[in-house]
Order: C-alpha cells, then structure tokens, then sequence
C-alpha cells in the first residue's frame, strides 16, 4: 500500500497549521514568507529528484504513484514545510553563519533517524536498504534541501542580517522630551 492522497491532505492541513504558527511567532514579513516558500518550493523539486537518485542506486524504495495529480500534491505538501526556512533564517539572523551551519550538521545527524522512524511506523510507505550507505543518503539529501531552501529564501527575503524586525514593547528607547 503506497502513500494516499488522504495522508498528504492530513498532512498539508498539519503543516498548513505548522506554518501559521511559525509564522506569527517568528514574526514573519510578507517578504520573508514568500522567500521561504519559494525556498521549500524549490527544495521540493530537488527532494523529489533525490529520491529518484537514490531510488536508481538502490539504498531507497518510496511507494509513492508517479501520477501528475499525486506528485503535485506531495510537491505542495513539502512547499507547505516552509515553517524550516522560517526558523532557519531566525537561526541566521541570532547566530549567524555558524549557528545556520550547526543547525544543518544537527538536521543532518537526526534525518536519518526521523526517516527510520517513520518508515517503522508506515511500513507500507517505502524501506531502506540495510546499511550505512542509505543512512548517510538521508544525511546528505537533509544537508542539500537546506542549503537550496535557505539560499533561495535568502534570494528572495535577502540576509536575515539586513532585515529589521519589530521590536518587543520591553526593548522601544524612549526619548527624553
């Protein structure tokens, strides 16, 4: 039994409601909502042409129809995961470089152990092959979908060290009058 269409509405309607609530508590601008959109939208394209990679080398088996309609669904559900670039360019913006790149290393180093997971939990979704190889296949494709959805929110939302963002009551100066 392969993925349905009645999963990924369930979860389009879960990460519709994820990327709300990111979304007001990071204080999202208009420009920075469609910069990680875009940056989700593109990992998407890639994600699904990683899968296909590694489908083709044999280290994964997704069970999923390569129908139009479901592909375009499955696109939207991982475009509405835009909620990660949000907290990666609040990530940028706190701790800079370093902090973006520790929180890849660390995305990297739980990916293959969430995807496990959830293929323990639905069997029927797909497997692995035995082995370090399509564990470290997990790593590397969690590594490129950040860096090509970061870079592209950035394209669009520019540096999170350029923008400004509104501040907290407790922290306005106020003028002597």
């Amino acid at each position: 039994m392969a993925v349905t269409t009645q999963q990924l509405y369930m979860f389009n309607g879960i990460y519709l409601i994820i990327l709300t609530v990111v979304a007001i508590l990071t204080r999202a601008t208009l420009r920075r909502m469609v910069g990680a959109i875009a940056g989700a939208a593109g990992a998407g394209v890639i994600g699904m042409g990683m899968v296909a990679l590694w489908e083709s080398v044999g280290w994964w088996h997704m069970v999923i129809p390569r129908e139009p309609y479901f592909l375009a669904l499955l696109w939207i559900n991982v475009t509405l995961c835009a909620y990660v670039f949000l907290l990666t360019w609040r990530i940028a913006r706190r701790f800079g470089g370093r902090g973006l790149a520790l929180a890849a290393l660390i995305a990297a180093a739980i990916g293959p152990f969430r995807d496990s997971w959830y293929m323990a939990m639905f069997p029927e979704w797909g497997s692995y092959a035995p082995g370090i190889a399509p564990m470290l296949a997990i790593s590397v494709t969690y590594l490129v979908l950040g860096i090509v959805g970061h870079s592209l929110m950035r394209l669009v939302a520019g540096p999170a060290e350029a923008d400004r963002l509104a501040r907290r009551p407790w922290e306005r100066t106020v003028t002597p009058g």
